[in-house]
């Protein structure tokens, strides 16, 4: 019986530890850690095991049996289950998190880029939206977590982090959020209660949400008299908890939306000991302004003290000061959002200073960077003189503007959006943690007002999207020409684990860094505008387009439906149901797929012949699409034209890949050659025999795909290596295996007249072993028969099975920062400038990055969007790559980076560009060491003409006469 009951015990032991006898080491599975989670919310004690005193020196003792005075005393909370302790090590996961008797630097989390301080922030938001979230029950756990001790924690913890002058400015974002969620000083984040509360009785009250959206979307204080009506009309229906429930919500918003205590603020002031610009600031405003001063003055005044204290903020020399007047400027954030609420802008010129006001905020609330900050002020509200101004100079201020308010959203995404990809695998409600944070700043507002100048010069400018029914159209913006029809699908979400159907138009947060060929695209996030997607994109004529993430939320209702969709030259975008289309519409696909043209690979002057490795100094321009690809090619030409600022490198032909094709491939009495020949006949002969394109693409796929594993496993001859070996020593003076390397695929498929192929092949970085690199080979060569760059070139490509891949490999240069430079204006069209997107650390920009864009002219660069890219990857001596976190508070790109770059396009135009086409652009990779720049790769940039001159794009795009005056007093409305 004893024993009997031992077993009942160990099983419900193992229950309520879910998990515990695997490895502590082994990483707990999406699915695993959610059904923890439930078995947490449905347990009294969560993830708690029992209550413990946990002493000074280290030692805990029983609940009634305190720690003495003679070690110190200590303090009372739960410790943790041991399912909860094994996840912490097994995934880096914080669950109910208990700050008292942690060390500052463990929660803080620095080698983790601050996760476990941001997954305590997502937990308190988890626990606002799903009645306490893990803690469900255990919230009811009397002891388990004494507010005391956490206050008291938090605040010792901000003052031993604030020491730091360092951390403050490349943080100063993160600290303020942290401000909001951290205990410290009997604070609460009233305004995500509010969004809380009024979510959960949505949830349970349907007819509530129209209300709730209003509380999320566009929050006044009129809301409580909304709230309050919809109290009236339902009190007979509803149960007393569900009435308690609703007067909850009244009493957050009564003191969410209460006057500036001034009193208050000028106590909290007077506490800080010392006195610089940023306390005269805070003194000033309470001293000058009153209730009785209007929402513009309050806001505009606000803004401005907000500014200075972040300017300031190192100028205290104590910590305790500078937590103090930080958290004085979370009061009057909260102040300035609702004033900033009540202060409606009539026209334009007020609309102009009121977005003006928000910039500054966003500045002072570290939604954007003092630099950022620096770079657009004169661009926000430029020099007008008199009473008009100019359809041009508005659409200048709405184009920074809009950046700004894309700026801060992907401050926030930035900073959380890692953590909030980690818990949405188990937790789908953490999704919502980033729109949280967005709606609970001046990005809510900044957005809204633009939204309005938006609508407006699109009234004056004859500009009008027409997509479907959405209310605000005016955030939406094209960004590559053209025009496509399908399945629309809505991806909110990861969108690297969508499997894209080249058939339909997607809708992205986020585009996906290897994504294969779709009909359309649209993201929130346009990523950087010479990333291989955009280029892919913009070569091929697919349509593309930029929207808000409320846009993307609106457009669900139309997932899964046939829609046409189009964007014109000038930005213009349309999309519509098939029920809706024009003849005209509808016959540009019935005439694309009679007429389409496909481009054909040429292979006439290619050298099959050629089997030796060639060093790179033999080979030039001349030689791509014959010996090699123009990667090899073209770096060839550079290295005879900047010697010293190309690497040396070596050039693995067409023919030596070719030679190895004529191998016997293993079980299929035929050579790798003849497989891939006869795998493209067959399919031509399906055709034929009228099989459906679906059936043929899986076929090749299918053996495609064997193919693919077969080259990997393909022995490589004595006569190649020892071919290798000897280049390698000549070229890189070290033998095989010492010096760390970049294998490129280099394919003849490559920078064709109408066809750019960017990024689909395989790059294998900074590999150092003999094994390692005769590995790289065959993996690079089978590179060229993966899905997604079999899909791409089977679309596009008449004569796909004569694509030959060859090989540049050259040694791995550790930038520091490194990117991509197109030579002419993207954006603006013009050939005398250049678009150039940078990120840190080596492969920069080229994989959707989010990279520091900037519009280089002559005299000026124009910061386009600064990076948000928060790791980045760095090659060291030993091979593969290491990783790095960075901040955002400084620019990646110098004066006299930008100045070298300079020089460097216009040698190229002069030499590159005299080889071939004068008025050719060229889309080129390089980096920085040490301030010195080197050129890893040139090739022609490929726009689509085709789709730029198609007279339905030119009907669309609407004539706008820039020139046209606009009184400033115009209305909104």
């Amino acid at each position: 019986m004893h024993f009997m009951n031992t077993l009942k015990f160990v099983a419900l032991f193992l229950i309520a530890n879910c998990f515990t006898l695997k490895t502590y080491s082994q990483e707990r599975t999406p699915q695993e850690i959610s059904q923890l989670i439930s078995t947490y919310k449905d347990d009294p004690r969560g993830p708690y095991h029992r209550i413990k005193w946990f002493c000074e020196d280290g030692t805990e003792r029983e609940p009634k049996d305190p720690c003495p005075d003679a070690i110190g005393g200590g303090i009372q909370h739960a410790s943790f289950k041991a399912s909860a302790l094994q996840l912490r090590r097994s995934n880096h996961l914080f669950f109910g998190e208990i700050l008292a008797g942690l060390s500052p630097k463990e929660f803080l989390d620095r080698n983790a880029n601050f996760s476990r301080l941001k997954q305590y922030q997502i937990g308190k938001y988890l626990s606002s939206v799903d009645n306490g979230w893990v803690l469900r029950k255990a919230q009811f756990y009397r002891g388990a977590i004494q507010s005391e001790d956490e206050e008291t924690w938090g605040k010792d913890f901000f003052i031993q982090i604030l020491k730091d002058d360092d951390f403050i400015i490349q943080n100063y974002y993160l600290i303020r959020q942290s401000l909001k969620d951290i205990p410290h000083s009997g604070d609460d984040n009233i305004a995500q209660l509010m969004r809380s509360q009024s979510k959960l009785l949505s949830e349970d009250h349907p007819s509530f949400m129209d209300i709730r959206i209003k509380i999320h979307g566009q929050p006044e204080v009129s809301d409580i008299k909304l709230v309050n009506n919809y109290l009236k009309t339902k009190a007979s229906v509803l149960k007393a908890e569900e009435l308690t429930a609703f007067e909850a919500l009244v009493k957050t918003m009564q003191a969410f939306y209460a006057p500036i205590d001034f009193k208050v603020l000028q106590d909290d002031l007077s506490k800080i000991t010392e006195k610089n610009e940023a306390t005269l600031s805070v003194s000033n405003f309470l001293k000058d302004y009153t209730q009785a001063s209007t929402p513009e003055q309050i806001s505009s005044a606000i803004a401005n003290v907000l500014y200075t204290i972040r300017t300031h903020i190192t100028d205290f020399k104590y910590s305790k000061n500078r937590l103090a007047i930080l958290d004085l400027s979370i009061q009057l954030e909260n102040t300035l959002l609702k004033e900033s609420q009540e202060w409606e802008s009539e026209n334009i010129i007020d609309n102009l200073y009121k977005i003006n006001t928000l910039a500054c905020a966003t500045l002072g609330t570290g939604l954007i960077e003092s630099w950022e900050y620096d770079a657009i002020e004169s661009q926000l509200l430029p020099q007008i003189s008199g009473e008009k101004t100019t359809l041009k100079t508005l659409h200048a201020v709405l184009n920074v503007s809009r950046s700004i308010v894309e700026w801060t959203t992907t401050m926030v995404k930035a900073n959380y959006q890692e953590e909030v990809n980690t818990y949405t695998k188990f937790e789908p409600l953490a999704y919502g943690f980033i729109d949280d944070k967005v709606r609970s700043s001046i990005s809510l507002n900044l957005g809204e007002e633009v939204s309005e100048l938006g609508a407006l010069i699109a009234k004056l400018s004859n500009i009008n999207n027409a997509v479907v029914d959405l209310k605000n159209q005016t955030a939406i913006r094209g960004l590559n020409p053209g025009y496509a029809f399908g399945k629309l699908m809505v991806v909110d979400g990861n969108p690297e684990e969508v499997n894209v159907n080249s058939n339909n138009i997607y809708i992205f947060e986020k585009p996906p860094s290897d994504l294969k060929p779709v009909a359309g695209i649209m993201t929130v996030s346009e990523g950087n505008l010479v990333s291989h997607v955009q280029l892919l994109a913009r070569n091929l004529g697919i349509p593309n387009a930029a929207l808000s993430y409320e846009n993307l939320k609106d457009l669900k209702a139309y997932d899964g439906k046939n829609v046409f969709y189009a964007v014109s030259n000038q930005g213009h975008v349309i999309l519509k149901v098939e029920g809706d289309m024009t003849e005209e519409e509808k016959d540009l696909f019935s005439k694309t797929e009679k007429t389409k043209n496909r481009i054909a690979v040429p292979v006439e002057d290619i050298k099959l012949d050629t089997n030796e490795v060639l060093n790179m100094r033999d080979v030039r321009a001349v030689n791509s699409g014959k010996l090699c690809g123009p990667k090899a090619a073209n770096l060839g030409e550079l290295k005879h034209l900047f010697p010293e600022q190309v690497v040396e490198g070596l050039v693995i032909p067409f023919g030596v890949f070719r030679s190895h094709m004529d191998q016997q491939m293993p079980g299929e009495g035929k050579s790798y050659w003849t497989y891939l020949t006869d795998t493209f006949l067959k399919a031509e002969a399906m055709r034929v025999e009228n099989t459906d394109e679906a059936s043929i693409e899986a076929f090749q796929l299918e053996n495609l795909t064997k193919l693919h594993k077969a080259i990997i496993a393909m022995p490589l001859s004595s006569a190649f290596e020892k071919d290798i070996k000897a280049s390698f020593k000549d070229a890189f003076n070290g033998a095989l295996g010492t010096v760390p390397v970049f294998l490129r695929s280099d394919t003849n498929m490559e920078d064709l007249k109408e066809f750019t192929g960017a990024g689909l092949n395989l790059t294998l970085f900074n590999i150092v072993s003999e094994e390692a690199i005769l590995k790289g080979i065959k993996q690079v060569w089978a590179s060229a028969y993966t899905e997604r760059s079999f899909k791409w070139r089977q679309k596009y490509l008449s004569n796909p099975e004569n694509v030959f891949p060859s090989i540049l490999i050259i040694p791995s240069v550790d930038v520091d920062y490194s990117g991509v430079m197109i030579t002419k204006g993207i954006n603006t069209g013009n050939a005398n400038d250049l678009t150039v997107a940078f990120s840190r650390g080596a492969g920069g920009a080229v994989d959707g990055q989010s990279a520091e864009t900037r519009l280089i002219t002559k005299n000026s660069s124009e910061l386009l969007a600064p990076a948000r890219q928060p790791n980045y990857i760095r090659l060291p001596s030993v091979g593969g790559t290491k990783t790095y976190y960075t901040s955002y508070n400084a620019p990646i790109l110098n004066e006299k980076n930008i100045e070298d770059i300079r020089v460097l396009a216009k040698t190229i135009r002069e030499t590159v560009g005299n080889t071939s086409d004068a008025d050719q652009a060229y889309d080129v990779e390089f980096g920085f060491k040490d301030d010195k720049l080197w050129l890893f790769q040139i090739r022609p940039f490929v726009e689509n003409k085709q789709a730029k001159s198609s007279e339905y794009l030119i009907s669309i795009s609407p004539n706008i006469n820039l020139n046209k005056h606009v009184a400033l007093s115009t209305a909104l409305y």
